[in-house]
């Protein structure tokens, strides 16, 4: 620090001191709707290709290694003891589970939009703060807003 840090400049850092930690809750969000998203498409995965699917239905091949498909091979055919039902079920889940954590997703990403341009407009007021107080144009942008939050006053 070259200058000093009026009460303007502790506040406006304290205001991006708390959107950056609500940044990291958002980043938590959207990791995990990816998590849900993958697994989704793991509990998919091989032996629901459209062209298989009659074979799967005669139990010709094997129907992969997805847990669809093993409640498929479970039922010897999709058609066989209730499998179908079973099938039918799992994929319904999936599905919510993919829209769910899709919707999830894009709604961490526009408060995260969001977010940026409310930390991109206070970062400037607080930079012009900080120089108004006598400190480099460098050395406001490298600011720690996190210490000057707690800074006393000077």
């Amino acid at each position: 620090m070259t200058g000093g840090v009026s009460a303007a400049a502790r506040e406006l850092a304290a205001r991006l001191s708390v959107l950056f930690e609500r940044d990291v809750e958002i980043v938590q969000r959207l990791n995990d709707a990816q998590r849900r998203l993958l697994g989704a498409n793991d509990r998919l995965g091989s032996g629901l290709d459209r062209d298989a699917f009659g074979l799967l239905y005669d139990g010709a091949v094997p129907a992969g290694g997805s847990q669809v498909a093993e409640l498929i091979g479970d039922g010897h055919g999709v058609g066989a003891g209730g499998s179908e039902a079973r099938v039918s079920q799992a994929l319904r889940e999936t599905r919510w589970v993919i829209r769910s954590a899709f919707c999830s997703y894009q709604c961490a990403c526009e408060e995260r939009r969001q977010l940026a341009f409310e930390v991109g407009e206070l970062s400037v007021q607080l930079a012009e703060e900080l120089v108004a107080g006598g400190w480099s144009e460098a050395d406001a942008r490298d600011a720690d807003v996190h210490e000057l939050a707690a800074s006393g006053p000077r």
